[in-house]
């Protein structure tokens, strides 16, 4: 495959006869480009990063130094099948972070565009990542999970494998998840739902209307003593016409981990 003949790569990278580099790409020293991999107009390969495999990247992303991408995953059925890691555009992957390739489950791992993955974050394999997210240092997804766009994922915090996270939520740093985490909503320690994200709403631009609805919509589910689905019909009772409020109601009614009950209580 052809490198563009703008890319500029030190003497001391190794870089697979099967990889395309195109236009104005950056490899630095000791990098490492095995296999059928390709690197998108105006990226930047720091030194000794690694990318593996049939992984593909998009444009202007910056992977630092010491990063791997597209490894096999860490799975012991994994029988070496010519599974795929495909990365969008305008990420920034920082050092060491790590992310594997799919297995033969759903055949990739997958990341969207202007997500900043943080010192030694992983991402394990058959993972869905959207867009605009942020995974802070040492962040942990197990595999198969599904990360909707605009998620913070604090310092040293865990995704259990097959977990959903919605839209604009938060986990706060060291903290994990074995359960769904909804839309616009904050969690902390072990499936504890804090409150709503209003924060990161607001800097989304979401309405306040809909900031509105999301925290009364919050206090019908976890305040009120309803159950979880009489909850639901309220929601939808009250706030039909409100978008955000029925993705939360859709997310839920459609997790398949079920969602934590769980709330941060005031001290006594």
């Amino acid at each position: 495959m052809p490198i563009a003949s703008t890319a500029i790569i030190h003497p001391t990278a190794i870089i697979s006869p099967e990889a395309e580099i195109q236009e104005n790409v950056k490899i630095g020293a000791f990098c490492i480009l095995e296999g059928p991999v390709k690197v998108g107009a105006n990226c930047e390969i720091k030194a000794g990063a690694k990318l593996f495999g049939n992984t593909s990247l998009g444009n202007k992303n910056i992977v630092y130094s010491n990063a791997v991408i597209g490894e096999a995953p860490q799975h012991a059925k994994f029988e070496d099948e010519p599974t795929k890691t495909i990365i969008g555009n305008n990420n920034i992957i920082r050092e060491g972070v790590t992310i594997h390739r799919g297995t033969s489950f759903s055949k990739e791992t997958r990341v969207g565009h202007n997500n900043f993955l943080m010192a030694n974050a992983h991402i394990a394999h058959d993972c869905i990542i959207g867009n605009n997210c942020i995974f802070a240092n040492g962040a942990l997804l197990g595999g198969h999970c599904h990360v909707e766009d605009s998620v913070f994922i604090s310092g040293n915090a865990a995704i259990h494998q097959f977990s959903k996270v919605g839209r604009l939520s938060l986990l706060s740093g060291v903290s994990a998840a074995t359960k769904d985490i909804p839309p616009f909503m904050i969690s902390q320690r072990i499936n504890v739902i804090l409150g709503v994200n209003v924060v990161g709403m607001r800097r989304a631009g979401i309405a306040p209307r809909s900031i509105d609805a999301i925290r009364k919509s919050y206090q019908i589910i976890y305040r009120e003593g309803l159950s979880l689905p009489n909850s639901l019909l309220k929601i939808e009772k009250e706030f039909g016409d409100v978008a955000e409020a029925i993705e939360l109601v859709t997310f839920i009614r459609s997790s398949s981990r079920g969602i934590s009950l769980d709330i941060e209580r005031a001290a006594a």
